[in-house]
C-alpha cells in the first residue's frame, strides 16, 4: 500500500504519484496538545468520515450539519473554522511522540478536510488540521484506504 505523505516546508500532499497543493498549521509544526500546530511524524488514517455527502458539506465534530458552505454562510459565521466535504481523520503512530499523553494526534483532533474555497493553498493558515481544496479531498477520499500509512515532514 502506498503511503500518503505531507511536506509542510512545500505545503504539499502526494500520494501515489499525484501532489496536491495543501494548507497546514499558521502555527507551524508540533505535537503538544493546545498548541494549535500540524503534528510531525508517522500516522494512520484511523477514520474516513462524510462518503456521500455533497461538496462543501459543513462539518461539526465530524458530523454533517446540513449546511452547504457559501460565501453568504461564511459572512454569517465569520470565525468559524470550516471543515467541509470529506474528513481523514489521522492518528499517531509514535507513543511519545504524536502518540498518547498530551501528544495524541487522534486526541487533537487533527484531520485532513475540505474547506471553503477563499482559504488559500500552499500556504500555512490552519490551527493544526491539513487543509484541502474540496475536489482533492473528494478525490483522496476515494482513493486512500483506512489505516492508510501517512508521514508528516518539514
Amino acid at each position: 500500500m502506498t503511503a500518503l505523505a505531507i511536506d509542510l516546508s512545500r505545503q504539499e500532499l502526494s500520494f501515489d504519484g499525484r501532489v496536491y497543493p495543501v494548507s497546514t498549521s499558521k502555527n507551524g509544526p508540533g505535537e503538544q496538545n493546545g498548541s494549535f500546530c500540524t503534528p510531525r511524524g508517522r500516522h494512520l488514517v484511523r477514520a474516513k468520515i462524510g462518503a456521500g455527502q455533497p461538496e462543501n458539506a459543513v462539518f461539526v465534530r465530524r458530523r454533517p450539519t446540513g449546511e452547504i458552505w457559501t460565501p453568504e454562510l461564511h459572512a454569517r459565521y465569520p470565525g468559524r473554522d470550516w471543515i467541509l466535504t470529506r474528513i481523514l481523520w489521522l492518528s499517531g503512530c509514535e507513543p511519545g511522540r504524536n502518540r498518547l499523553g498530551s501528544v495524541d494526534t487522534m486526541r487533537r483532533y487533527i484531520y485532513i478536510h475540505g474547506s471553503p474555497e477563499i482559504v488559500e493553498m500552499g500556504k500555512p493558515g490552519s490551527i493544526g488540521c491539513v487543509r484541502m481544496r474540496n475536489r482533492d479531498i473528494i478525490e483522496l477520499f476515494e482513493r486512500v484506504a483506512p489505516y492508510t500509512e501517512l508521514v508528516i515532514r518539514e
